[in-house]
């Protein structure tokens, strides 16, 4: 396991060649990007989503390529403040292209998911992240280790089966 720097996290992000999936366990984040757009939510602000244009243009792109991005989130009901949130944010991200899905974390209790949040990267390329409680990140580490890699491959595939897509998954 390597760990690398979040500028070489976000690199990863811009080169994979056919797919990228997305696992997310917590129930809470707080990176320093977001937390002033929820604090706007939380006061009833409406939110032009102009901080997330980047993203939803590389997505553009990604797509346009070929690529495939999924995300599956496992999250407790009902849904946290914070998840909450991101069900909203969610919208401009999956119009650009993410297939994004939710699964209650009920759902996922007999299943076999590693400890950290992760990406794997054209099945052979896994970045676990990892945070403090708060929710902040911490670290990135990165592994082309073929047993990690087919290991969060076979999570991922599993939770994607029983996963909500975003438009028909209703927040408790």
């Amino acid at each position: 396991m390597e760990e690398i720097t979040e500028d070489a996290f976000n690199e990863l992000l811009t080169e994979f060649k056919r797919s990228s999936v997305h696992l997310e366990t917590r129930d809470a984040y707080g990176t320093e990007v977001e937390l002033p757009h929820m604090a706007k939510w939380k006061r009833g602000e409406p939110d032009d989503f102009e901080w997330l244009q980047e993203w939803c243009t590389e997505l553009r792109e990604h797509v346009g390529a070929g690529r495939t991005v999924r995300r599956v989130k496992i999250v407790s009901e009902p849904l946290s403040d914070y998840q909450r949130w991101v069900y909203d944010v969610f919208t401009p991200i999956v119009a650009a292209g993410e297939d994004i899905r939710w699964l209650p974390r009920r759902l996922v209790s007999t299943l076999r998911i590693p400890g950290n949040d992760y990406y794997l990267l054209d099945d052979e390329r896994v970045v676990f992240l990892h945070y403090a409680g708060s929710g902040l990140n911490t670290a990135f580490t990165t592994t082309t280790d073929a047993s990690v890699a087919e290991m969060c491959r076979e999570a991922f595939e599993q939770v994607w089966a029983l996963a909500i897509p975003h438009g028909e998954y209703k927040p408790e």
